[in-house]
């Protein structure tokens, strides 16, 4: 991943927004994050799907769920502008609007019963 490609992914709200909600979760489904971030599943999906091809994101499915993650693989200097963006979220309301969102839903894909 180049700076150019990563600035990019971060370049719109709502990509920064799951990227920093994984930053400090570490690994949630899709119906989390559409809840987290009170919008739509098309439109979580569709970030979610740049974030992914641009290699900012993994994705794994269990089961029916698939969760994503921050990139391992990233490259080392992508990691210390990660927590710095996840710093500054933190310092928002609307981090901890998304948090309290996510804090609040009745997900639970170990027991099959999601959004």
């Amino acid at each position: 991943m180049t700076p150019v490609q990563f600035f990019k992914c971060l370049s719109d709200e709502t990509r920064l927004r799951c990227v920093t909600i994984l930053q400090k979760e570490g690994k949630l489904c899709v119906c989390e994050l559409t809840a987290a971030l009170a919008l739509s599943q098309p439109k979580i999906s569709r970030h979610l799907a740049y974030l992914r091809q641009n290699g900012l994101l993994l994705d794994s499915r269990e089961g029916q769920w698939v969760y994503y993650q921050i990139n391992p693989k990233l490259p080392g200097w992508a990691f210390p502008l990660l927590e710095k963006a996840l710093a500054a979220a933190l310092e928002g309301e609307q981090f901890q609007k998304d948090l309290d969102r996510l804090n609040k839903m009745d997900c639970r894909p170990e027991i099959s019963v999601c959004c």
